[in-house]
């Protein structure tokens, strides 16, 4: 399995590197595309996970990854973004700090939490005005479900997103939300049922990502 981050005294791209790379090049760098045998979130299997946390772990890729981010969405004359945890909070901080400095005021950054029965909501007291105009970002889309429920919490908080943008796009189908959705990049990634998987018929460990333990079962 590869690791989560650069090995020791690997490098990073770096200057024009670093601006010229693709999505999937940034991800490759951070060691954050793993292979192996992982059970998705949706109960699916794949031989391949992208783990942003990889990523944003170092600030020069969440920099260079808030500069794209803020080039898809300065167009909106955003003063509001707002990114669904865990993600989606480094990422609106970043998106709105470049968004700041290029726009010449003030551009804040906040984040929707998970409350019940698969919503979400701005829960921090942050004042959301009617005429606010707010973008939406997060780092991976897949069902796309955070990003409708952070777009439901916006207008649950009295305003209307106007669009909303990702790092890296590896969904199977149309995602709705109501605004304009964009990705910086897509990362094809193959996944199975279980009953489907090669590497369940192949006998090998499966790994479910964000869990400390290995199921030592075929899927």
């Amino acid at each position: 399995m590869e690791p989560l981050a650069v090995a020791p005294g690997s490098a990073l791209p770096r200057g024009a590197a670093l601006g010229a790379a693709s999505v999937e090049e940034l991800f490759e760098a951070a060691g954050a595309l793993r292979t192996g045998h992982f059970q998705l979130k949706s109960g699916r299997h794949s031989d391949r996970y992208l783990e942003k946390f990889a990523v944003l772990q170092y600030p020069a890729l969440t920099v260079e990854l808030g500069r794209r981010l803020a080039d898809a969405l300065e167009r909106h004359d955003p003063t509001l973004v707002v990114g669904p945890t865990t993600g989606g909070v480094l990422l609106a901080f970043e998106t709105a700090r470049q968004l700041e400095a290029r726009l010449g005021r003030t551009v804040r950054g906040v984040f929707a939490e998970p409350m019940e029965r698969g919503t979400r909501a701005l829960r921090r007291g942050w004042p959301v005005a009617p005429d606010e105009r707010v973008v939406l970002v997060d780092d991976i889309l897949t069902t796309g479900a955070s990003l409708a429920e952070t777009a439901a919490a916006v207008r649950g908080a009295g305003a209307s997103p106007l669009a909303a943008a990702v790092i890296a796009d590896r969904s199977t189908g149309p995602v709705d939300l109501g605004c304009p959705l964009g990705a910086l990049g897509r990362i094809e990634i193959d996944s199975w049922p279980a009953d489907a998987c090669p590497a369940c018929a192949r006998g090998e460990p499966l790994v479910k990502p964000g869990s400390s333990t290995q199921d030592p079962a075929n899927g």
